[in-house]
């Protein structure tokens, strides 16, 4: 024997004024188990009757047509059938948008708070714009609150023909996503990528082929730059390359860059290099200083690393002692290795490589460099108690960018990079 399900009770709020037919059709479509009907009241200006007279009204309250002279038909819910205890009545403003928004979104809520489990049905055929715009907007900001209108054949532009209406459900999925999804995006104008990617991946996968893609496009974009932020490009390329249909002309310049952070040739390291100093600027975007001086000085430090390395085939971590000159003051350590440290580097370099563009740019910048140094370790990161002052960051910003960069692309030159890679999108790719 065949088990009957339960149904879900069915609550309809629907906003009330002008014609009484709409309203009469979607309850008749509908068969709501109760109505909360959205009216306003009387006029404080004017003393106008509301749209509640329609609801509330005794004996004949409603004009048959808007010609007729006098009413000739009784209110709604007795039209409808509707007892008392199936209705209620929720008064708003006519053109108070903020105030009716409000008192509609607790209205919602109120409804699924006494209703657990029911099906909410928002119908905005009639009301006020004010009223519409309301309702919509506070059946929006409810997951679960399905919206619909009265329409059908029209005559003009100005009314649907009588007896031809139909209740039509809106399909708002795309708006309910796209709100949902916007302090998400949102978050790449702050490079929060892990925010955005942690956001994204707990929405609802929506029942739209179309829209469950996109919403896995950005999840998935976020948790690659993600990746990239924190320099695994391993996995960030894992992760963007599968998209390269859809973003690959949008962002070819970022791909590229990528592409050959994985790629183990002699770029790679100096790649490495111009990626460090987009993260910082990255983390000084965000107000975090302290970080971003910090990988400026790991920056700068490795530059010297890789510079000696491929230039001199010098190790600072295992220096040969022939290639010491007279006067550096370099001692072994217990196991007997010379390691130097990031000043140190830059003198051995220049000492092998003076006229290089690496080794005119320390013998010019020495002093900067010097100074430049002690900021950075009176910093709480490194040997101080001082946090970096954001004045600090733009004159080590403008250092960077008119001094150390210039010179790091003349050194490159050989290594097919003409130019810093681009900084990682703030936006995602249009569609």
């Amino acid at each position: 024997m065949a088990v009957a399900v339960a149904t879900p009770p069915v609550i309809l709020l629907c906003t009330v004024g002008g014609s009484h037919e709409p309203i009469l059709t979607a309850l008749r479509q509908t068969v709501p188990d109760f109505t909360s009907f959205i009216c306003t009241d009387r006029d404080p200006a004017t003393n106008r009757p509301g749209s509640d007279a329609q609801i509330l009204g005794k004996g004949s309250c409603i004009k048959a047509r808007p010609s007729d002279e006098k009413p000739s038909l009784p209110n709604i819910p007795a039209q409808a059938g509707l007892k008392e205890e199936q209705y209620e009545v929720v008064r708003v403003p006519a053109d108070d948008l903020d105030e009716v928004f409000c008192i509609l979104r607790d209205a919602i809520h109120d409804l699924a708070r006494r209703f657990p489990g029911a099906r909410l049905l928002a119908d905005y055929t009639g009301g006020t714009k004010t009223m519409t715009a309301g309702l919509v907007s506070a059946a929006l900001e409810t997951d679960g609150v399905e919206l619909q209108l009265v329409t059908g054949s029209r005559a003009d532009l100005i009314k649907v023909r009588s007896g031809m209406e139909a209740v039509t459900q809106a399909n708002v999925e795309r708006v309910r996503l796209e709100r949902a999804m916007r302090p998400y995006v949102e978050a790449w104008r702050r490079y929060a990528y892990a925010e955005a990617h942690q956001g994204l991946a707990a929405l609802p996968r929506p029942r739209d082929r179309a829209l469950a893609a996109r919403l896995a496009l950005l999840r998935d974009l976020s948790r690659g730059l993600d990746a990239w932020d924190r320099f695994e490009h391993g996995a960030a390329w894992d992760l963007l390359d599968t998209y390269r249909p859809r973003i690959g002309a949008s962002w070819p310049s970022l791909l590229a860059a990528l592409k050959q952070l994985t790629t183990e040739d002699e770029a790679w390291e100096p790649a490495r290099l111009f990626d460090l100093w987009r993260n910082a600027e990255r983390r000084a975007a965000q107000g975090r200083y302290d970080d971003a001086v910090a990988r400026v000085y790991r920056l700068l430090e490795w530059s010297a690393q890789w510079l000696l390395r491929s230039r001199c085939a010098i190790d600072t971590g295992d220096v040969p002692p022939e290639r010491v000159p007279p006067g550096m003051a370099l001692t072994p350590n217990a196991k007997g290795r010379i390691q130097i440290g990031l000043m140190a580097a830059w003198e051995l370099l220049t000492h092998h490589q003076p006229d290089s563009p690496a080794g005119i740019f320390f013998q010019a910048e020495r002093g900067v460099l010097l100074n430049w140094l002690s900021m950075r370790n009176q910093s709480i990161l490194a040997h101080g108690f001082r946090p970096v002052a954001e004045t600090d960051w733009l004159g080590t910003m403008e250092w960077v960018n008119t001094r150390l960069l210039p010179m790091l692309l003349r050194e490159t030159a050989g290594l097919r990079i003409r130019e810093i890679p681009p900084q990682l999108p703030e936006r995602p790719p249009a569609d």
